[in-house]
């Protein structure tokens, strides 16, 4: 529990993965808000910096775990780095064996240290092929507020407001253009094939959006092989345009800030977007929202899930990285003609 004074500076860890930090978004926008007199900083890697753009209160401190930061030694130096800016408290929204280490370095200095109980064996239990217990979870949205409520800052995340919308650079209104058409983002890529909808089906969905006229379609994606094919998919269709590898971070939320939907995977485009109150329509494959990582304040209508009675042993896993023999096509069950008409009830409103 830490002693509340005028100004009370707490020092959030979330490392990695993008999706993950974005998830704390909504947490630190409610704490801050609940709370105005706490300074937040958060230790995280640096081109995640954008993704706090926005919330009050809250600075970013860069964990550079691959070079300077890396081992006991670049740890250590991490926390002597840290030491000056005189934390009242620790949150550690991630626990693993680097954030775990830190623990001991701020030990030295008494300072009160709250980690997140990821849920390991719920999970476990909700993942395994036998004796499956499928409900619900805990979000990790919850759990990352329940770290502030152990440190004596409980937060409602019912009042968490969305980010508001940010203005567009004249660079990415050249890449966009003006116009009246309503404007799809479309992240089709996944960190695990077990999350990604085919991209045929993904293409088919692309074409009816584009013969339309109505909309314009935004495709996200980053590497160089994701940014060939959505270059491909743009080349064919008027009113399709690849913004993979022509924006950095910042403009990327710029751009997302002001779609009037997106189409993602289970996956880090669909959090960011999220956090600033866009509809978000998300596939789910051999994971399941039930593990806990749905988007903050979305409507459980807008996840279209494969089907479980002909994948039973849906979820197969948290992150979506262990698919069993035989579960290769379980996207295939969900239709194109349900995604398009999920957008078109969101688009038309």
């Amino acid at each position: 529990m830490v002693k509340k004074g005028k100004h009370t500076h707490i020092l959030v860890i979330r490392l990695s993965a993008m999706g993950d930090v974005a998830m704390t978004v909504p947490v630190l926008r409610a704490l801050t808000g609940k709370y105005p007199n706490i300074q937040l900083t958060v230790l995280t890697k640096k081109s995640f910096a954008p993704i706090f753009n926005g919330l009050a209160n809250v600075e970013v401190k860069e964990a550079d775990v691959k070079n300077r930061h890396k081992g006991l030694m670049g740890l250590w130096r991490l926390y002597k780095e840290l030491k000056p800016l005189q934390f009242d408290a620790i949150a550690d929204l991630h626990n693993v064996l680097r954030s775990r280490i830190l623990k001991k370095y701020f030990s030295l200095e008494r300072v009160s240290f709250a980690q997140i109980d990821k849920g390991r064996k719920e999970k476990k239990a909700l993942t395994r092929s036998k004796n499956k217990v499928f409900e619900q979870l805990r979000t990790t949205h919850q759990r990352y507020a329940d770290v502030f409520g152990q440190l004596g800052f409980p937060v409602d995340l019912s009042n968490a407001k969305p980010l508001e919308r940010i203005q567009l650079s004249k660079k990415v209104l050249g890449l966009v253009g003006q116009d009246v058409k309503k404007w799809v983002g479309i992240a089709p890529f996944a960190a695990h094939e077990g999350k990604m909808y085919p991209l045929e089906s993904t293409k088919e969905i692309i074409k009816k959006l584009n013969d339309t006229d109505k909309y314009k379609i935004l495709l996200f994606g980053g590497g160089t092989k994701e940014i060939e094919v959505l270059e491909g998919m743009a080349q064919t269709s008027e009113n399709v345009f690849c913004m993979a590898g022509k924006l950095n971070l910042s403009e990327e939320l710029q751009l997302i800030s002001n779609l009037d939907v997106m189409l993602s995977m289970d996956s880090g485009n669909a959090h960011m977007a999220a956090n600033y109150g866009i509809p978000v329509v998300t596939l789910w494959g051999v994971t399941h929202p039930y593990a806990g990582f749905y988007p903050f304040g979305q409507p459980m209508e807008n996840a279209l899930m494969a089907d479980r009675e002909t994948y039973p042993l849906i979820p197969t896993s948290v992150y979506g990285n262990k698919v069993p023999q035989g579960y290769e096509n379980t996207m295939k069950t969900i239709k194109p003609k349900d995604v398009l008409e999920r957008l078109m009830v969101i688009l038309e409103r």
